[in-house]
């Protein structure tokens, strides 16, 4: 696998944790996720809209429609209490993994 593959593996599977994460902070709608991932992670926009999709089909997000003085209304999405759960197990399973490879790769 190329370095560029290894990297985008890697950010696949840490973005439902980040989306958790930005969300456990405050309601947010897609686009402002998307291009927070983007700034944080280099994360393109288009692998956000079907992870939300599933998440509120998980049962992890609800939605609301707000007006927007700039277009058409936008989508806000929230943490569920099963999104919030959710999030503090994938965080504490995050710290554990990273710990580990800390340790195997000789840094703690």
């Amino acid at each position: 696998m190329t370095d560029s593959a290894n990297q985008i593996q890697l950010k696949k599977g840490a973005l439902e944790l980040c989306v958790l994460a930005l969300l456990a902070r405050r309601e947010s709608y897609a686009y402002e996720i998307a291009s927070t991932l983007a700034a944080g992670v280099g994360m393109s926009e288009g692998t956000i809209y079907p992870l939300m999709r599933r998440m509120q089909d998980d049962g992890l997000v609800d939605t609301r429609l707000a007006e927007s003085s700039s277009g058409p209304p936008r989508k806000y999405y929230r943490l569920t209490p099963a999104g919030r759960s959710a999030f503090a197990a994938q965080k504490r399973e995050w710290r554990s993994f990273t710990d580990a490879v800390d340790q195997l790769l000789g840094d703690r």
